[in-house]
């Protein structure tokens, strides 16, 4: 009967033998055992050692070394957070992603922030082995999370499945577990844009904040002398009701992008801020939607823009809304002092409402063709579903509904 080839990755028996001292009088052992290559052959390794046991564990940590290199440095045992990395650089250097979708898998994968209780991989399961990421747990983690928050499961869900189905390219596992997962509902919430009395009462409460006052909902006395409130974020949000643009955006928009002398005025979204792992902000040379896009600017934010213009100290980015120290500003830092600065009261409007609350208006004068167009979106399908607030009250179609009645 002929031998049994050898499970590739495996080895056989190892031979040793006794080598000629070498030239300084040290003994010199070798030890050799047939292996199967990662692509199929058997071939004849050998290491040389001070001793028998020597040379014998050398082997042996050959062996090892190109087991994992063949396996690609995944394999059954890889747990969870470092196949996150792996599959992390993946996609960073087939740039088959925004850097902005990067972070945002980043921001899931984990682990989570202090003092903070949102749910990440890394926090979750970030410590199961490959093999013992099996459909029955995985599913219970994303149950889990969907109790409450079925958007930020099904985001999970899709990084897993990535992540996973990696590990099947490189034979760690040979399905993806995710697969047979149940389904995960998807939220129901329609999209909700600000009114024109919303928007004014906003603003009242903003103002008054950014003045350093006492808030309402303030538990303890504001000490004198903290740290000033941000003075621009009525104009940030001028400037985002003015665009429809994202937060990202319009913190990178530079005087270089905005001719307020032509008729009529307009601003030219040509990028976008992102945080870059390992490198910190960074202004992205193009916005979300890849390509630029320009808009015409009406009268306040002329006016809003103006006033910034007279009052604006050089930066190494041009960028209109600097920090405080003349660097790019981070849209993190902006969306905490917006959250300080609506209060509970308004905890519903982020700075992404205003993008709806622009589409939602030109949708009901004009129509969503326009509303896309004006948010940078290449068809309304997308306008429609996630930023065009349904209305609450029919148009007035009597005029044709009387058509229905028995009696002309």
């Amino acid at each position: 009967m002929p031998r049994q080839p050898l499970p590739i990755g495996h080895y056989g028996n190892i031979a040793t033998k006794q080598l000629a001292d070498s030239a300084n009088g040290q003994a010199r052992w070798r030890a050799s055992a047939r292996y199967r290559d990662h692509d199929g052959t058997t071939r004849t390794i050998q290491a040389i050692g001070t001793s028998k046991a020597n040379a014998i564990q050398r082997l042996k940590n050959s062996i090892t070394d190109r087991t994992t290199q063949n396996a690609g440095d995944i394999t059954p045992d890889t747990r969870l957070h470092e196949l996150a990395k792996l599959w992390i650089d993946e996609l960073t250097i087939e740039n088959r992603v925004s850097i902005q979708t990067i972070q945002a898998y980043r921001d899931e994968i984990g682990p989570a922030t202090t003092g903070t209780d949102t749910i990440t991989i890394i926090d979750g399961i970030g410590n199961l082995r490959v093999r013992e990421a099996t459909t029955s747990r995985i599913d219970r983690f994303l149950k889990g999370i969907a109790t409450n928050h079925p958007s930020k499961a099904r985001r999970i869900k899709a990084i897993l499945s990535g992540m996973l189905g990696m590990a099947a390219r490189h034979d760690a596992i040979a399905t993806n577990p995710v697969r047979e997962t149940a389904s995960i509902r998807r939220g129901k919430a329609d999209p909700r844009a600000l009114t024109l009395d919303e928007l004014q009462a906003l603003r009242s409460r903003v103002r008054l904040w950014m003045t350093g006052a006492q808030m309402p909902e303030d538990k303890k006395p504001r000490q004198k002398g903290g740290q000033q409130r941000n003075q621009q974020l009525l104009d940030v949000v001028d400037v985002l009701l003015a665009t429809g643009a994202r937060i990202g955006e319009v913190l990178a928009l530079r005087w270089a992008d905005v001719d307020l002398a032509a008729s009529p005025p307009r601003a030219t979204i040509a990028g976008t801020v992102v945080r870059v792992d390992g490198q910190g902000l960074k202004r992205q040379e193009f916005p979300k939607s890849k390509k630029p896009r320009i808009v015409l600017l009406p009268k306040f934010a002329v006016d809003t823009l103006m006033r910034l213009k007279m009052n604006a100290t050089p930066n190494e980015h041009d960028v209109i809304f600097p920090s405080d120290r003349g660097t790019l500003r981070d849209p993190h830092n902006l969306r905490r002092q917006w959250r300080d600065a609506r209060g509970q009261e308004w905890a519903w409007v982020t700075p992404h409402s205003f993008r709806r609350t622009v589409a939602t208006l030109v949708d009901r004068e004009y129509g969503s063709k326009e509303a896309a167009a004006q948010l940078g979106h290449s068809g309304t399908a997308v306008t429609e579903k996630h930023y065009i607030a349904k209305a609450e009250e029919a148009p007035d179609l009597t005029a044709v509904l009387n058509r229905l009645g028995g009696r002309q």
